[in-house]
């Protein structure tokens, strides 16, 4: 496994800068795009992309907020993403414009590609899906599902996979409703997996850390999502 360290990025006056890992082989390889948390781009997605890079996937950690700097308190949490919350469309351009630039790697089969993300970044990557961009499969972990955005019959063409927490305030038993019902409108094959005691971040070991309410580690849901997706993984691309 090779690590870029650094993949540096400019979009509409952001300096972002991501964090490419490549397993070995000239490939082309699958790939996975990784988004990270409201907090920013830490160490879980950093461990993802490696993860998946030692699997044989090219896999590349955006940066939304540039930098790829960590916030250290609620308060920069919500200076950092606040913009991306008030303008919809501006989140999306973003997180594509990641999956645009991983997609023309020349290590990468760009037929064969897939996005996941927790908390903020699941909620990028069903963003993305939403778009109508080419991606084979998408997965959230604890990502808010509200849009204002919805999809239209056709739009989607991943196939989506949610795994979420009861527990979770921030996506209460309306939001999973909704979210299934844009499903169902839209025409999407999509799945989720509701686990009955998880909390808000239960896929962060350092979720209590945050200041915030509502999250908790759930190393069982945390162990579960990820199998899951190894096999999505395996049987969609």
């Amino acid at each position: 496994m090779k690590i870029i360290e650094s993949v540096d990025l400019k979009h509409e006056g952001a300096a972002l800068r991501g964090y490419l890992a490549l397993p070995p082989g000239k490939g082309p390889h699958r790939a996975v795009l990784v988004m990270h948390n409201a907090h920013g781009l830490g160490e879980q997605v950093r461990h993802s992309a490696r993860r998946l890079a030692e699997a044989g996937y090219v896999a590349l950690a955006g940066d939304m907020i540039g930098g790829a700097r960590v916030s250290s308190s609620p308060k920069e949490t919500g200076d950092a993403v606040g913009p991306l919350f008030a303008d919809p469309h501006l989140l999306r351009r973003r997180v594509t414009v990641w999956f645009e630039w991983l997609k023309g790697r020349p290590e990468v089969d760009p037929a064969r590609m897939a996005a996941i993300g927790y908390c903020f970044g699941g909620q990028c990557v069903l963003e993305l899906a939403r778009s109508g961009a080419d991606v084979r499969l998408v997965v959230s972990y604890h990502g808010l599902l509200k849009t204002s955005l919805p999809a239209h019959p056709g739009d989607i063409k991943a196939h989506l996979v949610v795994y979420t927490g009861a527990r979770d305030p921030y996506v209460p038993p309306e939001d999973v409703t909704a979210f299934q019902d844009e499903m169902l409108a839209a025409g999407a094959h999509w799945q989720i997996t509701i686990f009955g005691q998880a909390f808000h971040a239960f896929t962060d070991p350092d979720a209590r850390n945050t200041g915030l309410p509502g999250l908790a580690y759930d190393p069982l849901a945390d162990k579960l999502s990820w199998t899951g997706t190894e096999i999505l993984l395996g049987a969609l691309l």
